[in-house]
């Protein structure tokens, strides 16, 4: 049992080491935003529009960093413009357009498979980011 509660311990400890430097660059980068961008700025480009998702979505494919440090930056693209379809498109733009991730389903499955992801995926963020905004004003 003992052996077990170590185990489980380094393991925790080890995933808590890689995770929580992603989060914190995420909330600091979340602070700047939120200190030196001005609120303008978010409700101007990044609105619940179209042309907001669009520009979310850019934004989205230039940082992603990765999914556990993203969550704070959505949560200030929130916090300042109100849009939940924007937070939504930001998340989930960032993964799907992810190079690393393009990267490796084009070495280990295929390149059509690596074009496929974001030519399938990036649409279906964009509606339903649009529908979330639509539904949840």
């Amino acid at each position: 049992m003992a052996s077990d509660f170590k185990g489980i311990t380094g393991g925790a400890l080890a995933l808590a080491n890689m995770v929580l430097w992603w989060i914190i660059l995420g909330m600091v980068l979340a602070s700047l935003a939120g200190a030196y961008i001005p609120v303008h700025f978010f409700h101007r480009f990044m609105g619940p529009t179209l042309m907001g998702l669009f520009v979310t979505l850019g934004i989205a494919t230039v940082i992603e960093i990765c999914s556990e440090g993203s969550s704070p930056l959505a949560f200030e693209i929130y916090r300042q413009t109100h849009a939940l379809g924007n937070s939504f498109t930001f998340l989930m733009a960032g993964v799907v357009t992810d190079y690393t991730e393009i990267g490796l389903l084009w070495t280990n499955v295929g390149r059509r498979t690596a074009l496929w992801l974001p030519l399938v995926s990036v649409p279906q963020v964009i509606i339903l980011g649009y529908i979330a905004n639509m539904v949840f004003k």
